[in-house]
């Protein structure tokens, strides 16, 4: 699974990236100007950006060069045809590639998947780790163990396989029928009800009260995510 982040100033320029990038294998983050971007990178395990140039509060060059000075991640830049200037400026700062503006499908996911197969095949792109915690919970994927401030608890496989996947991106809205395809790996018809069950479930085994949790919260009319605690 790869997180990648898209930072544009234009919400309709974010919203067709996320169409063209729709693939169960990618969880897509959303930003709209280079602070944003960078704090994201920062809190977040980030393994490729596409980031627009001219932008509000901080723009993508400014935003690259500070990138740089944390991270190795891929990054490509979102430009005009008529920013030559800036893309030969964008390269010698740290850009990996870039996508002009409009926008062709195929372009962009062939673009981006040929930057992660190289970010991955230099091992750039660490491997997420065995051992995850949020707050009081820990899950430790190589001995699948779920503790509770260090107390084991029981949990199904199915449930295991969800915690881990909101674990893997703390703070991150999965809608039911993300979760139901990439844990299930079916088509979710009808799938919103049996995601809230193992949800619920979860809950009751996590949560000192369930009904307000600390961690697996819902975010209505959007889908679960898990927060709390420092990332580690």
């Amino acid at each position: 699974m790869y997180n990648i982040l898209i930072c544009d100033d234009e919400k309709d320029i974010v919203n067709a990236l996320k169409v063209y990038l729709a693939d169960p294998a990618y969880v897509l983050f959303e930003a709209y100007n280079g602070k944003e971007t960078i704090d994201i990178v920062s809190r977040e395990d980030i393994h490729l950006v596409l980031l627009d140039i001219m932008m509000p509060v901080m723009d993508g060059i400014t935003a690259m060069a500070k990138l740089r000075e944390i991270s190795n991640v891929p990054i490509i830049l979102l430009t005009a045809k008529s920013e030559d200037t800036d893309k030969i400026l964008g390269l010698n700062v740290g850009a990996d590639d870039y996508i002009t503006k409009p926008f062709n499908p195929v372009e962009v996911a062939a673009r981006v998947r040929s930057q992660l197969r190289r970010y991955m095949q230099l091992g750039g792109g660490s491997i997420k780790p065995s051992v995850l915690t949020v707050g009081s919970i820990t899950l430790d994927d190589a001995s699948k163990e779920v503790t509770l401030d260090g107390e084991p608890v029981s949990v199904t496989p199915t449930e295991f396989e969800i915690l881990k996947l909101l674990m893997e991106s703390r703070g991150h809205v999965f809608s039911p029928k993300e979760i139901y395809r990439r844990i299930w790996q079916e088509e979710p018809y009808g799938s919103d009800n049996t995601v809230a069950v193992h949800i619920r479930h979860l809950r009751e085994k996590l949560e000192i009260n369930p009904a307000e949790p600390r961690y697996l919260k819902v975010v209505w009319g959007q889908g679960y995510k898990i927060e709390g605690g420092r990332k580690k």
